[in-house]
């Protein structure tokens, strides 16, 4: 299965943004935006007007490495979105969203989407009853996703769990904090993802 494996911190320098793909490290003084907000390379402190065509590629990079997808991917989602009724952009976005791994990362389960992925890898949760171990599945409304009964003693699945107990879900997620599982009662709207993304720019990089 394929996946990016090089320096994470990287990827928020080249974007210019905090991607939070080290979770709770991105919060510290040891975050590489905070000790090195410039793109990495011999020339990445130098200041250059964007043009149109840059503007887009960018959101497109910075919205993938966001959701930890690759390339073909990425664009396999777009093309899905494209066909559904209504914004395609939006469309996008909410299928990203309903990615197993970043729903347990929703669920305040995993600290970021890399260690949900590695967790659904393993698989420690499970979809509506059944085990599961595919990351990029895209559950729908209904789908009820929960963390195995045999992990839950675990010493790092008892810290989640408690980590958990504090975490504030968006509204398409219904927590059942007792039982460290979750159901999904909508399908993710705009106003329910709060990373400032530019969606419109993808599309019109796709449109070209």
């Amino acid at each position: 299965m394929a996946r990016y494996t090089g320096p994470a911190c990287k990827l928020c320098r080249r974007e210019g943004v905090k991607l939070f793909l080290k979770g709770d490290r991105c919060l510290t003084g040891k975050c590489a935006m905070e000790r090195r907000p410039v793109a990495p390379g011999q020339h990445g402190a130098e200041t250059k007007k964007p043009r149109e065509y840059g503007m887009q590629l960018r959101e497109k990079q910075k919205t993938k490495r966001y959701y930890g997808v690759l390339e073909n991917q990425f664009k396999s989602y777009f093309e899905k979105a494209d066909n559904q009724e209504g914004v395609t952009g939006e469309n996008l976005l909410s299928l990203l969203e309903r990615r197993l791994d970043n729903v347990v990362y929703r669920m305040g389960l995993a600290s970021s989407r890399r260690e949900a992925r590695q967790l659904v890898l393993h698989a420690h949760f499970t979809l509506n009853g059944k085990k599961v171990n595919i990351p990029s599945l895209i559950v729908k409304v209904g789908d009820e996703i929960a963390l195995k009964d045999n992990v839950k003693s675990l010493e790092k699945f008892a810290g989640l769990i408690e980590n958990m107990q504090s975490h504030v879900a968006p509204a398409w997620l219904d927590l059942n904090k007792d039982k460290a599982a979750a159901k999904i009662v909508a399908l993710p709207k705009r106003e329910d993802i709060d990373f400032p993304f530019d969606e419109q720019l993808i599309v019109e990089l796709y449109s070209k």
